[in-house]
């Protein structure tokens, strides 16, 4: 083993950037950034928490050539002024050393390109005796009994990370072992949602696998694509010529998901936490679940994401920190995101309201009116004009007194509170579902059966389509009316 010694920077700054804030899974993930970077479709991290504890990370990428890897291990390697490719998820040129560091106290690097092998190393310990800004250098014989090495060895390209010493992970852990796989398993969810794209392989995106101990990781949709409903066409936000492209998601109301679909999004409390805007860069998750203080996270907008895609060519003006966690959108696209949020949040508000429906149809004549008064207030009545009550009320005065008066009792004293309540804790109100199709098509039939002839018939028929409830059941309501099962 021998040493490269690298331009003189003080050796003290290894300790300084092990305090930039990195979690694990944000360390991990900055390390997949490369791997992806580097066109790998095969990313296998492993950990062993016994004995000498360590975690490695394998890609089947390009490699790097012996000066590469020393270059890759040199702090600002690549300056954030420096044009990338348009898939590079780099930034610093700090990623690999700093997040590395941030977890273990010994960094080693083994690349191949070409069936050629190169090791590097930083070893704090060694560092910090020497005093000197030295980089190691690995013969064969220092990397044979290393981690994934025998993996590696056999692979014409690729590149594999190992992290030992794991001081920062396990000071003040009584139970190493158990702790490890606990924040693994946090390793796992973060990186199921962050590479979801890369995951499912969308369109225009090469699909890859992440593994951890040889289980593959599933992708965590935030927006549940399949079953939400896109507001609005995608919005072009342009940029000193570059591209933002905004596209808006109304989730399912919580009724029509499954319990996968709810565990996906975090449970009942993760689904209001999490709405507001997911930022990707080059499809890479950077933040997620907030509004950027443009509007507050209420239950009534809880159902609203907003997928906002940036090229790295912006992370100057999304003042883009190091670990990649952290982004502000600037002025000029505030002001295009603030009329988007108007837009979402009030669909969202809708199909909260109407439970799942996606407009009103003023096309259909409701049970309730919604009234807003001169003070903004707002009243809830039941339409008098909507036949059922109609009905009721043709069969005299004393009749349309009496049920004006039961009309008015019930209209007065709705549990609005109540509902407030069981509405914002998504209780499941059971008298919300709908009346079944056969009772629908039986109260049709009593009501045609008070018309004269057929013309009245037909008429009232065509009036009732339109109708809650009938026009929830417009297709069976005629199928049957052709069968001869409603009248002649």
């Amino acid at each position: 083993m021998r040493t490269i010694d690298l331009p003189p920077i003080a050796p003290t700054l290894m300790e300084s950037t092990r305090a930039i804030g990195y979690s694990l899974e944000a360390a991990i993930a900055d390390i997949i950034d490369n791997s992806i970077t580097a066109k790998g479709s095969i990313i296998e991290i492993n950990f062993f928490p016994i004995g000498e504890a360590y975690i490695s990370i394998l890609d089947n990428g390009k490699g790097m050539k012996s000066d590469e890897v020393t270059n890759a291990m040199q702090y600002g390697s690549k300056s954030p002024c420096d044009d990338r490719e348009i898939n590079d998820l780099g930034r610093y040129g700090l990623g690999l050393k700093t997040a590395s560091l941030s977890q273990c106290k010994t960094l080693t690097v083994i690349s191949v390109r070409d069936h050629i092998i190169s090791g590097r190393r930083w070893d704090l310990d060694y560092v910090r005796k020497t005093g000197q800004w030295s980089l190691l250098v690995l013969e064969d014989e220092d990397m044979i009994d290393l981690p994934d090495f025998s993996r590696i060895s056999s692979m014409v390209n690729g590149t594999l990370i190992i992290w030992q010493n794991l001081d920062r992970l396990s000071i003040g852990e009584k139970n190493f072992k158990e702790t490890f796989g606990l924040k693994m398993d946090k390793v796992r969810e973060h990186i199921s949602l962050v590479f979801h794209r890369y995951l499912t392989g969308e369109i225009g995106l090469k699909k890859i696998d992440i593994l951890i101990n040889n289980a593959k990781i599933t992708p965590k949709d935030p927006f549940l694509v399949k079953k939400s409903t896109v507001v609005m066409s995608d919005e072009i936000i342009n940029i000193n010529g570059d591209k933002v492209v905004v596209r808006p998601y109304i989730l399912p109301f919580i009724s029509k998901m499954d319990s996968s679909d709810l565990r996906e999004l975090g449970g009942k409390e993760g689904l209001r936490k999490q709405q507001g805007f997911y930022v990707y860069r080059n499809k890479r998750l950077l933040i997620w679940g907030t509004w950027f203080r443009m509007m507050p996270k209420l239950d009534l907008s809880k159902l609203a994401r907003i997928q906002v895609d940036i090229p790295n060519s912006l992370d100057d003006l999304w003042t883009l920190d190091i670990k990649k966690s952290t982004a502000v959108p600037p002025e000029s696209v505030r002001q295009n995101l603030v009329k988007i949020i108007e837009k979402v949040s009030e669909v969202s508000k809708k199909v909260y309201v109407y439970r799942g429906k996606k407009e009103v149809d003023k096309t259909k004549i409701h049970v309730w009116n919604r009234l807003i008064t001169r003070e903004e207030g707002i009243i809830y009545e039941i339409n008098r004009n909507h036949p059922l009550v109609e009905r009721f009320t043709s069969l005299g005065s004393e009749t349309k007194n009496a049920l004006e008066s039961l009309l008015t009792q019930i209209e007065g004293n709705l549990p609005l509170t109540s509902l407030f309540i069981d509405l914002t804790q998504d209780a499941k109100i059971d008298n919300s579902t709908k009346i079944v199709e056969n009772e629908t098509i039986e109260l049709l039939k009593s009501m045609l059966e008070r018309c004269g002839n057929n013309d009245d018939k037909s008429e009232m028929f065509n009036k009732l389509l339109s109708v809650e409830p009938f026009s929830e059941y417009c297709e069976e309501i005629k199928l049957a009316m052709k069968n001869g099962e409603i009248y002649e």
